[in-house]
């Protein structure tokens, strides 16, 4: 690799209470009318085998967060080098000292345009009374936490869910004094922009109470039916007659507040949540300044943290597949998925309308111009919405006047043209320098070689099987698109960084105290679809898009047979 690229550009790292006992709560709010959300307590079924399988992995996966980030020219001004961060940091009290440690089990249900995506196991941490531990990246703002609160006996005691806001979150949960017999939680959380610890002046302060009982939580309205003060913690508001929640706990079809019915768990739980505590990965002893990288957690309980109903292996993407980690993390954050005959068929050609599918799961972003009517899309193609969407967000172009060729095959330049655009990445470093790592660089069309340098800049170009080979007018498999387009999302801060010897640049990243910080204009990872990328020129329905549903305009089957 050309050693003149990484010496132009110059490395920055972004920084990234005393209880009394009072009367049963459930007799009470059954008399005030609280209405209840209901939960299914997780029940203790795992496998120990299991556990001696994964002990000695997931404990050198889980204590070693791996922290590394691009070596990199100074952004244009065009993007943003100072996006907010959203995060968490979380504190756990017993304020009439009965508890001196409680296993908190933690989960995501992240947030998409049509609702939340199936829960994902974050980790089960050991808190002692009072500690905080801070939960960062992977996240965005409207993202619920679950938290399931157990004894060190494992013994269930509590749940609560709170939302993510759109910077950096304080949270903390308040058990009572016999916890065993009133499992009830006071939640109190905001934002901390400064992350000092407290919640941040003149910003609201979300305070409400959850209570388990027989194996149903209940989010109440209001704490006037015990003694609120005995949930009292030092430093913390005091405590309201009636509850503050935010608006979409209260409000529209996710709400959690006076619903007659909300399922909390359900069947198809990943295998961690339902598992005992210990008993199936390693339960993690918060230290003093604590601080835990959501996304890396994610892709380290990949396998037994996500739904059984979401498939992450495929049977022709084996296990030292080059691009097997992209393809299974796309998949778990349902962008994509494979074939109902369980393949992925990673050598598939990209037609763009799949590609515009993968797109609108994957990004949000600001329209910067107008829908247009293309002549080959009628407004009942399975693809209908997925093109119109990506287009006024800048990804895709017309091709020929009003035609948006959506059964054509794309090149590996054409995938890496609409990432460029679409996230509105530019460099103002040499361009010939930075292409000078490719040895086929000459034959990168002019007009887009700024294009390819910012993507290079910022580790999303993927070369397989020579990393130093571009190969831009090759046709794009389904396995290429996978890689490139996971690195586009990792370069936004919202997954993982996945270690591949065929990401350009890779080998000069080193280990910082924090993933480059958010480098984009606006965009946000949206993770709110289940299909994923076709199967070719056939026009299979990959993304779901068709306004009814079903399969697609020319008679193909949709990935997951949906």
């Amino acid at each position: 690799m050309n050693q003149s690229y990484f010496a132009q550009m110059s490395k920055f790292v972004l920084a990234a209470t005393s209880v009394a006992i009072f009367s049963p709560i459930a007799s009470a709010s059954a008399t005030l009318g609280f209405s209840t959300t209901v939960a299914q307590i997780s029940k203790n079924s795992t496998s120990q085998q299991l556990l001696a399988d994964k002990k000695v992995e997931t404990r050198s996966r889980t204590t070693t967060i791996e922290r590394q980030t691009i070596t990199t020219e100074s952004r244009s001004s065009s993007v943003s080098t100072k996006g907010k961060k959203t995060g968490f940091s979380l504190a756990i009290w017993e304020p009439s000292g009965n508890l001196s440690e409680v296993i908190a089990r933690i989960s995501v249900k992240s947030k998409g345009s049509k609702g939340y995506l199936k829960e994902r196991f974050l980790g089960d941490y050991k808190y002692k009374i009072k500690q905080k531990a801070k939960f960062a990246k992977g996240l965005k703002a409207s993202d619920r936490i679950v938290v399931r609160l157990y004894d060190v006996q494992n013994r269930f005691i509590g749940y609560s869910e709170f939302e993510c806001l759109s910077a950096n979150t304080t949270v903390n949960l308040i058990l009572s004094a016999k916890p065993t017999e009133y499992q009830v939680v006071r939640t109190v959380y905001g934002v901390d922009a400064d992350q000092n610890g407290t919640i941040d002046a003149g910003t609201t302060t979300y305070d409400y109470f959850t209570q388990v009982s027989d194996q149903r939580v209940s989010f109440l309205s209001s704490s006037q039916t015990f003694q609120g003060s005995q949930f009292q913690v030092e430093g913390l508001s005091k405590i309201a007659g009636t509850s503050v929640y935010p608006t979409s706990f209260t409000q529209g079809e996710y709400a959690l507040v006076r619903q007659s019915f909300v399922s909390v768990f359900s069947s198809d739980l990943a295998e961690a949540l339902q598992a005992t505590p210990g008993s199936l990965v390693q339960v993690i002893e918060i230290s003093d300044n604590s601080s835990y990288d959501i996304s890396q957690m994610l892709m380290n309980y990949r396998q037994v943290g996500m739904s059984r109903a979401l498939q992450v292996g495929f049977s022709d993407v084996s296990t030292n597949y080059w691009a097997k980690d992209f393809i299974a993390e796309l998949a778990s954050m349902e962008i994509l998925e494979g074939f109902p005959d369980g393949t992925f068929r990673p050598d598939a050609p990209v037609t763009r309308a799949q590609f515009a599918a993968m797109l609108r799961k994957a990004f949000t972003k600001g329209k910067i111009r107008r829908a247009i009517a293309f002549k080959d899309v009628s407004t009942q193609y399975w693809a209908y919405n997925a093109i119109s969407e990506v287009y006024q967000m800048g990804f895709l172009n017309a091709v020929i006047g009003k035609d948006f060729n959506p059964t054509q095959r794309l090149s590996r330049l054409e995938i890496l043209v609409a990432l460029a655009r679409g996230l509105n990445y530019q460099t103002s470093a040499s361009t010939d320098t930075i292409l000078s790592v490719y040895s086929d660089s000459t034959t990168i069309r002019r007009e887009y070689r700024s294009l390819i340098a910012a993507l290079t800049q910022r580790g999303i170009v993927v070369n397989y099987p020579n990393v130093k080979m571009l190969n831009a007018e090759r046709v794009a498999t389904r396995s290429e698109v996978s890689a490139l387009l996971y690195q586009a999302l990792s370069s936004t801060g919202q997954v993982a960084n996945i270690s591949s010897q065929y990401v350009v640049g890779q080998q000069q990243q080193v280990a910082v105290e924090e993933q480059t910080e958010t480098l984009r204009e606006g965009v946000k990872t949206r993770r709110n679809c289940n299909q994923g990328i076709g199967n070719g020129a056939e026009g299979c329905d990959p993304g779901n898009s068709r306004p009814h549903g079903g399969s697609n305009d020319e008679g193909g089957r949709t990935p997951g047979n949906r």
